[in-house]
């Protein structure tokens, strides 16, 4: 069964980025190799902030929207609530 991973990436810049994957290390390193999104070629990732999974792809993208549209500072937060709560 393939698990699902919401992920939250900051960058070189100070930035956060925020997707979805089926295989986190992979994309990571994709990421970081300059294959990724756009965003992470012009502004590399330096580290996985968080990380939380979900039973299938759909789930995850509604998640994905939701903390695409948190403010910078409740994101963090977004995974501690969905962990804990």
């Amino acid at each position: 069964m393939v698990t699902w991973v919401l992920y939250l990436l900051e960058c070189k810049n100070g930035a956060f980025y925020a997707g979805i994957t089926n295989d986190l290390a992979s994309r990571f390193s994709a990421h970081q190799a300059g294959k990724g999104a756009r965003y992470t070629r012009a502004n590399p990732p330096t580290k996985i902030l968080a990380s939380r999974p979900y039973p299938d792809r759909s789930t995850a993208s509604v998640a994905e929207v939701q903390l695409k549209r948190l403010p910078r500072h409740k994101k963090l937060d977004f995974f501690e609530c969905v962990n804990h709560g």
